[in-house]
């Protein structure tokens, strides 16, 4: 194959959605990934998508056809004190706050649409340590060979901890994800709830509900160890009577650190997803943060013809993304903070910032606009 222009290392959906994003670009693309076709497209991890991921997904050609579940109201409230919130898409025109599918369903539909544009993606391909190299990146290949591109961007893995650019926060909390079936139906109502031990979200998923229970390390061991009545008991008793739970399967936990790169570019090389930062779920925030800087990065680099990797044109999208970017980390690193513990002080100073929102609509409206399209209320 020839040289690409842009090598994309990682073919999960952040990389993927870049590929397309550049697709019409005249850019040489091509994406590496370490692992077989099939494991992007059968990742069970869920998604939750703010309406501007849609309007991305749409302006990428995917979205028709999507198995994605809508959210259209969101009931925020905390157990053991006052206050509560309702956020209602019909408020802002939308027909949806947000949506929820697999990461798989939506790494398949990019992956069709990459094939269908013709665009090189060499599966079970590791990428080794990248040397820039006067114009260009020298990307030797595990199996023998290298690539040699402008520009590198780098969508696959997560960040390690010894890295000395990456900022690094353990939240000491695990989350424990799920399927939960649901008596009467989830009427599209996403939940988020504080509880002491940390948040428990219900996101409205098919029939049923995705969970995400928020707890400590200790706490998740004693947890995955009750059988699945004894679990949905304990859960029941965090929600109240808003819902009544009557399954659930797929318990699975992993732990919650805060990791970013405090510059997502380097020379000839830009880092996006959890390769540039892993966010806590609490706010949903991750993925729709990553899609902004895809297309923020494909639209700077539409903006600066020539060399994809020159210094000038990542230091502008770098400039570009910083107040999202941060804005996103420090919005969801505050919620935790907030959130996940249970001083009286900060109970009584929760329920009335719950019952503010609730009460003020400029409030609601700002926080309802931050979920949706990110710190500039973008697009």
């Amino acid at each position: 194959m020839a040289q690409p222009d842009v090598l994309v290392v990682g073919a999960g959906p952040v990389g993927l959605a870049l590929a397309l994003a550049l697709k019409d670009s005249g850019l040489e693309l091509a994406l590496a990934d370490a692992r077989p076709r099939s494991a992007a497209e059968t990742d069970p991890r869920i998604l939750a998508l703010a309406h501007g991921t849609r309007l991305t997904l749409e302006r990428l050609g995917v979205w028709d056809g999507l198995p994605a579940t809508p959210i259209r109201s969101i009931h925020v409230s905390q157990q053991g004190g006052f206050g509560r919130t309702r956020i209602e898409a019909a408020e802002y025109g939308q027909p949806a706050l947000g949506y929820v599918l697999s990461a798989g369903a939506l790494a398949g539909a990019l992956r069709r649409a990459v094939d269908a544009a013709g665009i090189t993606v060499m599966d079970e391909t590791q990428v080794g340590t990248l040397a820039p190299a006067g114009d260009e990146v020298v990307a030797p290949l595990a199996g023998g060979g290298e690539l040699r591109a402008a520009l590198v961007a780098c969508a696959e893995g997560a960040l390690r901890a010894d890295d000395p650019g990456v900022v690094e926060h353990d939240y000491h909390q695990h989350a424990l994800i799920a399927e939960l079936s649901v008596a009467g139906g989830h009427h599209h109502t996403a939940f988020e709830r504080f509880t002491p031990e940390g948040p428990v979200a219900l996101l409205p998923c098919g029939d049923g509900y995705a969970l995400v229970q928020v707890v400590s390390p200790e706490r998740a061991d004693k947890l995955l160890a009750l059988d699945d009545a004894a679990y949905l008991a304990q859960l029941q008793a965090r929600l109240g009577s808003r819902v009544r739970l009557t399954g659930v399967s797929g318990r699975l936990r992993y732990p919650l650190t805060l990791r970013y790169r405090r510059n997502p570019v380097g020379e000839r090389t830009v880092w996006l997803g959890n390769a540039a930062q892993t966010l806590h779920p609490v706010a949903g925030q991750g993925f729709n943060l990553a899609l902004r800087d895809v297309w923020a990065l494909a639209d700077t680099l539409l903006g600066h013809p020539g060399d994809p990797g020159a210094a000038a044109t990542l230091a502008a999208y770098a400039r570009a993304r910083s107040l999202d970017r941060f804005g996103a980390i420090r919005f969801t690193d505050t919620l935790v903070r907030l959130f996940s513990n249970d001083l009286p002080p900060l109970r009584a100073l929760r329920g009335a910032g719950l019952l503010a929102l609730d009460l003020a609509a400029p409030l609601r409206h700002f926080l309802a606009k931050r979920m949706m399209f990110g710190a500039r209320a973008w697009p």
